[in-house]
């Protein structure tokens, strides 16, 4: 059957789409705004400044000069291993906890979830972590990144709840054949848990890529700098020692630099963009599921 619209209905859709594409537009145009400037001249930089819709004066010098940066490769490199190293094992091991967790006949799982619990509301400080990295000869290290931040318990708890969530009949029909916990684990549980997976692996994948403070203490080698640290120190200390000073000349440098500026966030954003549309579709239900459910 047709629905019928009364004039209170459309008033409330006409503000509805209004406030979203309002919303979207003030979404949207900042991340335009990077991607236009990036491939626009320098003479196009000055006259329009933050308004710049379009690149006039279209080029491809900013991307020449900034992956010509070999900085930019070697954030590259340490960055991906990171992210593929850490998000491999910080899944394994959150799938892990959050398995015996919802094992309701595991005992003292009651009192494992307090303690995961706790940390999210206290815990030792900036001080405490820096001098444990210390301790366990992991300063200056790439794995410095990787292990501390390796399970997040909010993330444990939203696999556990989803896994409580899987009827009980599969794990026990399982068991009943002859299964351990481990097969159960990885050839029933995961299979079926395929949203909430995905939404794990984009969280750790994404805080992973994008995490630049941890480096900032625990890495002096700049040749074991991530992306981030260095885009942080072109964007924010403007080093424009890190380019070409030959390009950098002119009465034009600073929107050059400008320039370089917005083809750097353009080239350490747009990887981790791209990844997200592959696993959107399993996000919503992940999230809600893994949040709801239990």
């Amino acid at each position: 059957m047709k629905r019928k619209y009364s004039a209170g209905d459309r008033v409330f859709d006409v503000l509805n789409h209004t406030a979203l594409i309002f919303l979207m537009l003030i979404t949207v145009y900042p991340l335009w705004h990077v991607l236009m400037t990036s491939f626009a001249s320098p003479e196009a930089i000055t006259k329009y400044g933050a308004m710049l819709i379009w690149p006039e004066g279209f080029n491809f010098n900013s991307y020449k000069y900034v992956f010509g940066n070999p900085m930019i490769g070697i954030g590259y490199r340490n960055t991906l291993f990171i992210v593929a190293v850490g998000t491999t094992l910080s899944i394994l091991m959150t799938s892990l906890g959050a398995y015996a967790l919802s094992c309701r006949w595991a005992m003292g799982h009651k009192w494992m979830m307090l303690l995961i619990t706790i940390p999210m509301f206290f815990g030792g400080g900036l001080i405490p972590s820096y001098l444990l990295v210390r301790s366990l000869g992991l300063y200056n290290s790439m794995w410095a990144l990787i292990i501390p931040s390796m399970v997040s318990s909010w993330n444990m708890i939203m696999m556990r709840t989803y896994f409580q969530g899987i009827p009980d009949s599969l794990s026990e029909s399982a068991r009943i054949d002859g299964a351990n916990d481990f097969q159960i684990l990885f050839r029933i549980i995961i299979p079926v848990a395929v949203p909430i997976m995905a939404v794990m692996i984009l969280f750790y994948a994404v805080g992973y890529w994008n995490a630049w403070f941890g480096a900032s203490i625990y890495l002096k080698d700049r040749n074991k700098f991530p992306l981030q640290l260095v885009m942080r120190g072109i964007l924010i200390s403007g080093s424009q020692r890190d380019f070409d000073t030959g390009y950098l000349t002119g009465a034009n440098k600073t929107q050059i630099f400008k320039g370089l500026k917005h083809a750097t966030v353009v080239a350490s954003t747009l990887p981790i963009l791209l990844v997200y549309p592959f696993l959107q579709k399993y996000f919503v239900k992940g999230i809600m599921v893994g949040s709801l459910k239990g």
